[in-house]
């Protein structure tokens, strides 16, 4: 049996698997909105609301290439009602072949600094800081239009929110973006 990405060197995922998951609080409403954009792009998305971040370990094993989580954190980057750190996650994330984990609701800095290290880890991360209100829907479904089509995720964030010094990006919510499968193609 020949590898396809061995043998392409390209790293490439045709029907892209998405999970959107969200705790039990006010998070599942904005949840099913993000579902909702991922879904019009990527067919193969399915939403939850879980009881604990727990439930969510215990799922990744179902073949997801993206998680869209919305689960808050505290101050030392470990989720709410759990012990799981970001850095176990991630690396979670990476044993079931996730290309994608992204923290989608407002958690400080400071914690994603303290508790989500991916140095070094083949995935994709991206870390809400503030959504902004309508700004990150808006910014979620123009980003996906391009991910959808063909562009990687880097290539499409740079075309939305140029990197640049001093430069503001009202159209686009505050967030850190970790590229460590960044050449990933997900369709």
């Amino acid at each position: 049996m020949v590898n396809f990405f061995n043998w392409s060197r390209r790293d490439e995922v045709i029907g892209t698997r998405v999970l959107v998951c969200s705790s039990e609080d006010s998070m599942s409403a904005i949840g099913s909105e993000d579902a909702r954009i991922w879904q019009r792009h990527y067919p193969a998305t399915t939403s939850v609301t879980a009881s604990s971040i727990d439930e969510l370990c215990g799922i990744l094993d179902q073949g997801y290439d993206v998680i869209h989580l919305l689960w808050k954190t505290d101050s030392e980057g470990t989720f709410l009602d759990s012990n799981i750190r970001g850095t176990n996650l991630i690396e979670q994330c990476c044993d079931a072949d996730v290309k994608l984990l992204w923290i989608a609701c407002d958690n400080d800095p400071q914690a994603y600094i303290k508790g989500f290290s991916a140095r070094g880890k083949r995935i994709n991360l991206v870390m809400t800081i503030d959504r902004r209100g309508a700004v990150f829907s808006s910014f979620l479904d123009r980003l996906l239009a391009k991910t959808a089509y063909g562009d990687t995720l880097p290539v499409a964030w740079n075309q939305l929110c140029p990197q640049a010094p001093d430069l503001e990006h009202s159209d686009a919510p505050a967030c850190i973006f970790f590229a460590g499968r960044g050449g990933v193609l997900l369709r």
